[in-house]
């Protein structure tokens, strides 16, 4: 089955590189992997912009490079400098492996080295690198990475560790300096590459972004269309006003205020008490029925009803109250989040009442048959929502696996994000789809085996 080619970003001695990587493929009955490049070299940009103006001189002159047979390329050869940005979670850090190792084994930094380890592989293999095999065989700890922190808990874990640390410690030059050879630049037309820089989204610096912090640029305090000290211009584009303009230029032709489209505090509906508590019902549609289980976030991390990895789940909301009223008042993860005590007082007193939100039930029945069906077949709501309960019950219970099988450098992965992101650009995904199925049963039965019922 074809596969996306993926913009990433290589972080090594001359700073952070662009380029692109193709998963593995099928074609003609046997599998492939390959990067931007030749037999000599990988080819690597300053920026996307670059990448993009290399592309597209590359195709009008009919260069030849180890994705030119590729089944997306000619998808690829259409993509802007936007497109061709690599996102943050395909930047692997080469040279910052040192830095992670001197720090704690926890989840993110074995995620982290699990990745870039596992990017170095497949460089190595594509580049006939052997002297990277080398480095990342010299000790078992590049393979546990994937096994998470229980893999470096305890006495053995502590040892396997410190192996880790000074194998980079004494040899992870050896890998960057191989891949820095094996790295070149090819010639760019500058011109060209500036005029594509010119069309690409500015990113916002850090401290542009709105109050809220979504990620979203501040409004302007003024533009050239509209000068917030002319009471004309206010009046025919008011929203361009700024916080700290006068009082006298916030009417708008109505003599309302400027901010009136904001609903009066008084006219908010109150909270319910789960939003008080911060903490949501959730129902799930297992194979085997419906059940009700408690999750919250703290500090943007997962927290589900129960303990040891684990998830405490009910028949039905008269079964959870009853037991949140008795033995589930402690003994879980969720006991320890501050508002606890004020969901078993109201679960003791009677008036604890349990509703599911709709965006707060999940469905597991059938997407698995769905997604052997192939992307037309999959509710994309559906799906997204199951992903995310997945993976929110692995990063609580510390299991790395789920993520690496939908990372979209996965055939899995690869197939959820086309569905779930869909994008007119992209590679239609094309049948057989029994690996992908295969591999969400899989995500899905280590999912179900966490429930606890009760």
């Amino acid at each position: 089955m074809a596969q996306d080619i993926i913009p990433i970003t290589l972080a090594l001695t001359a700073g952070d590189l662009v380029t692109l990587w193709a998963p593995r493929w099928r074609q003609d009955g046997e599998e492939w992997e390959a990067f931007l490049g030749d037999d000599d070299a990988l080819f690597a940009f300053g920026d996307a912009a670059d990448l993009a103006a290399w592309v597209a001189r590359a195709e009008e002159s009919g260069q030849a490079h180890d994705l030119a047979d590729h089944p997306a390329w000619p998808v690829v050869v259409k993509l802007s400098v936007d497109e061709l940005t690599p996102e943050d979670v395909q930047r692997y850090d080469v040279v910052g492996v040192p830095e992670l190792v001197a720090g704690d084994p926890d989840t993110f930094t074995l995620d982290d080295l699990a990745e870039v380890a596992a990017m170095c592989r497949s460089l190595a293999d594509v580049c006939d690198l052997e002297v990277v095999h080398e480095v990342l065989d010299a000790t078992p700890a590049f393979a546990a990475l994937s096994a998470g922190p229980p893999a470096f808990a305890g006495r053995d874990g502590q040892a396997l560790w410190a192996e880790l640390a000074e194998v980079v410690d004494e040899r992870w030059d050896e890998v960057v300096d191989a891949l820095d050879a094996m790295v070149t630049t090819p010639e760019v037309d500058d011109e060209f590459a500036a005029r594509l820089r010119a069309t690409a989204t500015p990113v916002a610096p850090a401290g542009d972004l709105d109050a809220e912090g979504d990620g979203e640029p501040a409004t302007p305090a003024g533009n050239a269309d509209n000068d917030p000290e002319d009471p004309a211009a206010v009046a025919a584009d008011p929203k361009d006003v700024p916080d700290d303009a006068p009082e006298a230029l916030r009417a708008d032709t109505a003599g309302e205020s400027l901010r009136s489209d904001l609903v009066d505090a008084a006219e908010e509906p109150e909270e319910s008490f789960w939003e008080e508590v911060g903490i949501d019902p959730i129902a799930i549609t297992t194979p085997d029925g419906d059940v009700i289980t408690l999750r919250c976030y703290l500090d943007d991390e997962p927290v589900f009803l129960g303990s040891g990895g684990a998830i405490d789940v009910f028949g039905s909301a008269r079964a959870l109250r009853t037991w949140i009223a008795g033995e589930g008042e402690a003994g879980h993860d969720l006991a320890e989040v501050s508002t606890w005590d004020e969901v078993v007082s109201a679960a003791t007193g009677g008036d604890l009442e349990i509703e599911v939100a709709p965006e707060n039930h999940y469905v597991l029945a059938g997407l698995a048959d769905d997604l052997g069906e192939g992307p037309d077949v999959v509710d994309a709501e559906q799906l997204e929502l199951a992903v995310e309960l997945v993976t929110d019950a692995a990063a609580w219970a510390g299991e790395t696996r789920t993520r690496e099988d939908l990372a979209p450098s996965e055939s899995l992965g690869w197939l959820v994000s086309f569905v779930v992101r869909p994008d007119p650009t992209r590679l239609t995904p094309s049948p057989p789809f029994d690996r992908e199925a295969a591999a969400w049963r899989a995500i899905e039965d280590r999912f179900l085996g966490r429930l606890r019922r009760h």
